[in-house]
């Protein structure tokens, strides 16, 4: 797992890249800290995007939220091995897009007045097959604490 440098962020907070090894580390029903929403703070932009394509499964399924047993608040059972374009905000804290916007809203999600983590979860009852296969995972976390 590596995680980009501040320089490299753009308009994201976090970003975590994962190959094919960190996921057969997660394994089937793993889950792994991507991030944390500080004290006061809230997510407004989650996204997942398939770098390398995936070989060696085709059941590879994603999560990410705050839920530690069923984290789907910000990216909502992801098919990943079979995704095609970047997906976003398709959890269940985020409203529906329309037919011109087809993905989740960006909109602040989940805020609270304590530290909350932020999990990845992975369910593939294959992985341990999986012989290539990169993503990439952004967040945007507001911290409205810093500011006081």
């Amino acid at each position: 797992m590596a995680k980009v440098a501040v320089n490299e962020l753009g308009a994201f907070t976090d970003v975590i890249r994962l190959d094919y090894n960190d996921l057969k580390a997660i394994g089937n029903g793993g889950t792994m800290i991507l991030a944390q929403i500080p004290a006061h703070g809230a997510v407004e932009l989650v996204g997942v995007a398939k770098t390398v394509a995936v070989a060696g499964t085709t059941t590879l399924v994603l999560d990410v939220g705050t839920t530690i047993a069923d984290p789907d608040e910000f990216i909502n059972a992801l098919d990943a091995d079979a995704m095609t374009t970047p997906v976003f905000n398709t959890g269940d804290q985020y409203q529906l897009g329309t037919a011109t916007t087809t993905t989740g809203l960006s909109q602040a999600a989940k805020a609270g007045a304590a530290v909350q983590d932020v999990y990845l979860k992975l369910t593939d009852s294959a992985i341990a097959s999986i012989t290539a296969g990169e993503f990439v995972i952004g967040l945007r976390i507001i911290d409205l604490a810093k500011f006081s």
